[in-house]
This record gives structure tokens, sequence and C-alpha cells, in this order.
């Protein structure tokens, strides 16, 4: 017993951590689930906890407080309309761009939490992994976006458009940016490849800068303590 209550201490003390744990459960229930009332109110839950995690790893970048919170407010507010029964495409819309607001914001700050420090530590190592899913989430609304916008933006073959679920999109968002090129679904309208474009120099990008700088963190850790200073 505690270890466990040491093993949650541990895990509080971490948000990236935390905001990695959140992520995940929310895309098992999306894959276990049968779209009902509960499900689509726990969904809600996770997903306001990630967005109020969102909100403590946005303060450690000041400049973009404001902007991060006042997406966190927003994509909280509208969701639970959705949640409710508004399903108008506009609510939807505009939902899906305070998450996008909030979700990139918290990227960056994870990005320059990592940055600013000079030891490689256990939650850098989340904080790494879950700048990988926040940017992928922020791409799955961007996706859907477009897709509330243009009916047409997607599809699995090129002669025939369907309108996806968040799933599919998600699929799709995870293949692009780790550039596996996996997924079945074809982007079409010229709106939805360049969205495409952008989370694959994105993705390409972020892989590059991250990678190099944790190994530059571990290389740090290693110094004898007299080139260290």
């Amino acid at each position: 017993m505690n270890l466990i209550c040491r093993a949650i201490r541990d895990l509080v003390r971490l948000p990236s951590a935390c905001l990695l744990i959140l992520q995940l459960l929310i895309l098992f229930l999306a894959v276990v689930s049968n779209h009902d009332l509960a499900y689509r109110s726990m969904t809600w839950i996770l997903g306001a906890l990630v967005l109020l995690i969102i909100a403590k790893v946005i303060k450690m970048t000041p400049i973009f407080s404001a902007v991060g919170l006042f997406g966190v407010l927003g994509a909280l507010i509208f969701s639970f309309l959705i949640l409710i029964g508004y399903h108008q495409a506009y609510i939807q819309i505009t939902a899906h761009v305070f998450e996008v607001i909030a979700y990139t914001t918290a990227a960056y700050g994870l990005v320059r939490y990592m940055f600013e420090d000079r030891y490689l530590t256990k939650d850098e190592l989340f904080a790494a992994a879950a700048v990988f899913t926040l940017i992928a989430w922020s791409f799955v609304f961007l996706y859907s976006i477009c897709q509330l916008y243009d009916p047409l933006s997607f599809s699995i073959t090129p002669e025939q458009s369907v309108q996806h679920s968040w799933l599919d999109l998600l699929f799709l968002s995870f293949s692009i940016q780790s550039a596996t090129g996996l997924s079945d679904i074809m982007p079409l309208s010229p709106l939805a490849r360049l969205i495409a474009m952008i989370q694959m120099f994105s993705g390409v990008m972020y892989l590059a800068l991250i990678v190099s700088r944790l190994i530059a963190l571990q290389y740090i850790a290693h110094l004898p303590k007299h080139q260290d200073d």
C-alpha cells in the first residue's frame, strides 16, 4: 500500500506523465467503447483533466499563458456544450479551435521547459513523449475542423470520400507525424493536404530537435564536474 501511495505521489509530481497517461486512457476508451452517453461523459471528464493539466503546464511559459488559458477555458465550455447535445457544426468547429490553441500552447510550454533545463530528468522523458501526443492531438482537431468545413476532405480511396471518426483521424495524425505512412486515409482537399504537409514538417523537426536535445542532456549529466561548470 505504501508503495502504491508513493507511486501516486511521484506521478502527481510529474505533470507530463499524468498528461501522457490520460491521453492514452482516452485513446483506449475510444477503442473499447460503444460511444454511448457514459462513454462520452467519461471521455469529457478525462479531457477536462487533460485541459486542467495543460493549464498547469502553460504556466511554464508566461508569454503564452493568457492565450493558453483562454484556449483551455473555451475548450472546456464548448466541449461541454457538445456533451449535452449541441452538435451544430459551428459549435464543434469552435470547440476544436480552442482545443488546438490549448494543446499547441501546452506543447510549446513543454518544449521550452525541456530546453531550459541543463540535466536530463525523469519528467523530461515523459515531457518528450507528451509533446509528441499533444502535437498529434492538435492536428486531429485541425483535421476534424477541415472535415466539418469540407466533408470531402478525406477518403479511403480517391474515388470514395467519407466522414471519418475521431479515432480514424487520430490514426492518420500519428501515421503522418511518425512518418510511417501506415494510414489508409488520404487527404484530398487542398486544405487537408496543407495541414498534412505542415504536420509532416513539424513531426520531422520535432524528432530531430528533441532527440538531439535529450542526447545532449544525457552527455552533460556524465561530464566531470569541472567540465560542467
